[in-house]
């Protein structure tokens, strides 16, 4: 047996005896915010399992009662975020009445959290770009769910004639979400310098008046 098929077995063992209370416990979630911030230093692939567990202030044998590697932990990470923003993206866009201000909501609430961790935006933009192999299945179904949610505030507002009906829904998505990637790319790339919740509402004035002028 060689040292892969050993530490998959070992790693199946565990799987069995790791619990759902388990993954709620400080330390897991201690680990998976210590890598964040490290692959956000270093970068992913420069990253080792050791500077993780220092960051954590664990042992090194402390990261695998709970990952399996590297890449499992910024699987796990992607999986726990998803869940968490995207719950609160829900709830944001709940709670206004109309297409346009749903989508002002979303956007805002956007910026917002990945101003506030901006160590999960460096991450994020960084695999998402890079198209990383390891989180790849986590990134296309949170891209998925993004898109799922603009799709109904979009429909919304094609159906209560806020938003022109002309136009192809799949091409005013991706216009939405590829503006407001670049918007927290150029942010990222400025060193977080500004309020980066303020270009919600020129944003939101673009999407729904675009660049022409129509006087």
């Amino acid at each position: 047996m060689n040292e892969y098929s050993f530490m998959s077995s070992i790693w199946k063992r565990k799987e069995a005896v790791i619990s759902t209370r388990d993954k709620n416990n400080d330390k897991y979630h201690r680990i998976l915010e210590a890598a964040v911030r490290v692959f956000a230093e270093q970068g992913f692939y420069q990253s080792t399992v050791s500077q993780i567990a220092r960051e954590a202030g664990v042992a090194d044998g402390t990261i695998y009662l709970y990952f399996k590697n590297k890449d499992d932990i910024l699987v796990q990470f992607f999986s726990y975020k998803a869940k968490q923003v995207f719950d609160l993206f829900r709830e944001e866009v709940s709670k206004a009445d109309n297409a346009v201000e749903k989508l002002r909501n979303l956007i805002r609430r956007h910026l917002d959290e990945f101003q506030r961790d901006k160590n999960m935006a460096i991450v994020y933009q960084a695999e998402t770009h890079q198209n990383s192999r390891s989180a790849e299945p986590q990134i296309r179904e949170m891209s998925k769910m993004y898109l799922d949610i603009v799709s109904e505030i979009v429909e919304q507002g094609q159906a209560d004639g806020s938003m022109r009906k002309d136009l192809y829904l799949s091409l005013v998505k991706r216009f939405i979400v590829g503006a407001v990637d670049e918007t927290i790319n150029n942010w990222l790339h400025a060193g977080g310098k500004y309020d980066l919740v303020s270009m919600a509402d020129p944003l939101i004035d673009l999407f729904v008046r675009g660049i022409g002028n129509t006087q």
